[in-house]
């Protein structure tokens, strides 16, 4: 008997054929000698929960091209692809189990706070074209944010000037200074009170 799942192809368009994905003119940006040497560093420092030091977290973070800025804490369990694409300002918090998956640039200004579980995600694939081809786009998080607990943030997305993304959103599009926005996909659902 024939599985229901080989015939789908038969009756149906084909959207897509994984066999033909082909990265095309995108790298990583550095040797497979680095990438390899900073997924081990990765592992053993970042993505452990066993490596509390954030001093010494900066330091590799820099040594391997990420700029970095003063009193960044960076909690443990924390996933970081290519540091060398990272920007990330002072006073910023990075929590448990943040995931920045920067194919293309990710830039984190001043005071900004990726609460636990927050994803970046700067690459996506394209539906449309049967070879599912990788599309990235740079992600900004402008200072004074807080991207609340599980959130995701997707490719090509500003996030504005203290603007809050409420804990379990998605974000599709930019989000403008000063507002708070949740769901999925997010809203604006109200204004952010600064002190005086």
């Amino acid at each position: 008997m024939m599985d229901p799942a080989s015939t789908i192809g038969e009756t149906r368009n084909q959207w897509v054929s994984l066999g033909a994905f082909r990265v095309g003119n995108y790298t990583p940006g550095r040797s497979a000698l680095v990438c390899g040497l900073w997924y081990v560093v990765s592992l053993i420092v970042f993505q452990s929960g066993w490596f509390p030091f954030y001093g010494i977290k900066r330091s590799l973070l820099r040594v391997f091209g990420a700029t970095v800025g003063r009193a960044v804490v960076i909690k443990p369990c924390v996933r970081i692809k290519f540091p060398w694409r990272c920007q990330i300002g002072n006073d910023c918090w990075i929590g448990e189990d943040v995931w920045i998956d920067n194919l293309a640039a990710v830039r984190i200004a001043n005071d900004v706070c990726l609460s636990q579980g927050v994803y970046l995600c700067t690459g996506s694939h394209n539906h449309r074209s049967i070879a599912f081809d990788l599309i990235v786009k740079p992600i900004v998080i402008e200072e004074q944010a807080w991207i609340a607990a599980r959130s995701v943030v997707l490719q090509g997305v500003t996030i504005g000037r203290g603007a809050v993304v409420a804990a379990g959103s998605l974000v599709t599009g930019d989000v403008s200074s000063g507002v708070i926005v949740a769901g999925s996909p997010c809203r604006v659902i109200g204004e952010r009170i600064g002190s005086t």
